[in-house]
């Protein structure tokens, strides 16, 4: 039996548990326990609902300036140095956030976290893309994408740890100091080095790839990232909204999590075997029924199979348009995977203000979910209207 060498860079398990932790830290730290730690920020009144929904745009904004930059980073050494500086702003920002006691240092920390976690998810999906040793990727990219949804639940069950004994600026500075403690990996197993340098060349912008097709997929997933969002950003302070589910919504919030551990895999195999498109139209459509499940009915297991419909979804579909992007790129792929990722982070941007602004003038979530599923739905339309004219990838 072969010696495991965890210190190997060219092992394509390590490549993938470092791209895991990676994750970890930049998306599960820097953006999601925003998410399990809210309802504690509301209760205490550190946050009103209007500026718990700044918050959240704020962060994507900073997302938002991360994928317009990633665009633009060309050669391998650059995107290790900015991936590197993402995660220490990830660690950075949460740490911010348990000391903070302006609400201008907690809309600072917000924006960094984005753009940290930006540079940890683009930029680190296109290394380790490009690192691994595999003829088709497919497979390997779902693992990795389900590092979303890991990384969900592990800073979930720190967070809510923590606050079963402390106080939620505790939680924040224990995910700090967790993320702090894997970095060192990622830093050093996702680097450059003379194998990857000499099979890498420097892309120029390719306005050709900007084709019919990929400007209809860029607009649906501009509209997955308002149906991500909403519900990534809310959905445990929607159960806890409803009468008689106060004391599951965290159960809930886990339940997304470990849902989609397996998703990106399983939703990644369904493409290889009936298409990329095809299985995007599947995944946003039940999307929209979990939606649409706590504007319908109060019923506790109803509202846990929300949870999980949406963690089921929303991490495979970060996986499918994401690998498909990459594939339509070819040997670039952090361009368009770039593009597809500023269009999510517009919607992203926009939604948890309008969600908050219906909430406020409606006091229940419901307006605010009718309208993040017809938003869901015209993606499905846009996607559908591509079948029924024949519109194709240029790739495949």
């Amino acid at each position: 039996m072969n010696n495991i060498n965890l210190l190997d860079k060219n092992n394509n398990f390590n490549i993938l548990l470092a791209g895991i932790i990676g994750l970890f830290i930049g998306v599960g730290v820097a953006r999601f326990a925003y998410t399990s730690l809210l309802p504690s920020m509301l209760d205490d009144k550190t946050l009103s609902l209007t500026f718990s929904g700044v918050l959240a745009s704020t962060n994507y904004v900073g997302y938002l300036l991360g994928a317009l930059f990633a665009v633009f980073i060309k050669d391998i050494d650059t995107k290790v140095k900015y991936f590197r500086l993402g995660l220490v702003l990830c660690v950075v920002s949460t740490a911010m956030m348990g000391v903070a006691t302006q609400d201008m240092w907690l809309i600072v920390s917000r924006i960094i976290a984005g753009f940290g976690g930006a540079m940890a998810l683009v930029v680190g999906a296109a290394i380790v893309m490009v690192k691994l040793n595999f003829e088709d990727k497919t497979k390997a990219m779902g693992i990795y994408f389900s590092g979303i949804a890991i990384a969900l639940a592990v800073s979930d069950i720190i967070a809510r740890l923590v606050l079963t004994i402390d106080t939620w600026q505790a939680s924040w500075l224990m995910l700090a100091l967790s993320a702090a403690l894997v970095l060192p990996y990622p830093w050093y197993i996702l680097s450059s080095h003379q194998k990857i340098r000499t099979n890498t060349t420097t892309h120029t912008l390719n306005k050709k790839l900007f084709s019919s097709f990929v400007i209809i997929l860029i607009l649906a997933y501009f509209t997955e990232g308002v149906g991500m969002v909403v519900q990534g950003t809310f959905l445990p302070t929607i159960i806890q909204s409803l009468p008689g589910l106060e004391s599951f919504a965290g159960s809930t919030w886990l339940l997304v999590g470990l849902a989609g551990i397996p998703s990106s895999i399983i939703w990644m195999r369904l493409a290889h075997q009936h298409g990329s498109v095809n299985i995007i139209i599947i995944a946003m459509s039940i999307q929209i029924v979990g939606i649409l499940i706590p504007t319908l009915s109060h019923n506790l297991y109803l509202n846990l199979l929300s949870g999980i419909l949406y963690g089921g979804t929303f991490v495979g579909l970060v996986a499918l348009f994401m690998h498909l992007g990459g594939k339509i790129a070819g040997e670039n792929p952090v361009m368009l995977m770039g593009a597809l990722t500023v269009a999510y982070g517009i919607g992203q941007v926009s939604a948890p203000l309008y969600a908050v602004t219906l909430t406020e003038q409606s006091g229940n979530y419901n307006h605010a979910l009718y309208v993040t599923a017809a938003l869901v739905f015209s993606g499905v339309l846009m996607l559908l209207i591509t079948k029924i004219v024949g519109i194709k990838p240029n790739t495949l």
